[in-house]
């Protein structure tokens, strides 16, 4: 004997994906901080930087959330870049992170392809996204996403500016 009863299961969360608020500050700032844990580093991020760097006098980042309605579930932070010989535009993926448990879901997806749409309206011929060397599950996502590898060659040198 079959039971007919109707089994109702949950929807999946709609997740909107948006260009940050400053209300999303604090939220924002303990997702980059789970990133920066989950690669064994210190996070100096706070609200007030997020603040001064997306909404400042001189903006310097621009920040995607992927907003459930009731919470964030991810972020990308976008950087502008400029190959000078070539006289190209680029915009690279500084951080891209879904939350544990939303993984899996097509966020990231979602947050690459709004990326590509501001990277393209800002007539950038390119977007560049880095992963560590070992982390071959990034690595996947974003060949499986139409990344190309490119090896990285050469020494970069900062300076301390007081």
């Amino acid at each position: 004997m079959t039971d007919d009863t109707d089994i109702t299961l949950p929807r999946p969360a709609v997740v909107t994906i948006r260009a940050a608020k400053a209300h999303d500050l604090p939220e924002l700032n303990a997702m980059i901080a789970a990133l920066a844990a989950h690669h064994g580093d210190a996070s100096a991020m706070t609200p007030e930087k997020l603040e001064r760097d997306l909404f400042g006098p001189m903006p310097w980042i621009q920040a995607l959330v992927a907003d459930s309605g009731d919470e964030l579930m991810g972020y990308a932070i976008l950087v502008p870049l400029y190959r000078a010989q070539e006289g190209r535009r680029g915009m690279d993926l500084h951080h891209l992170f879904v939350r544990d448990g939303q993984r899996g879901n097509g966020i990231g997806q979602h947050l690459i392809a709004r990326a590509r749409e501001i990277a393209r309206t800002a007539g950038c011929d390119y977007l560049s996204v880095s992963a560590a060397t070992g982390n071959f599950a990034a690595h996947r996502f974003y060949e499986q996403m139409d990344f190309l590898p490119r090896p990285v060659t050469g020494m970069r040198y900062t300076q301390a500016l007081a």
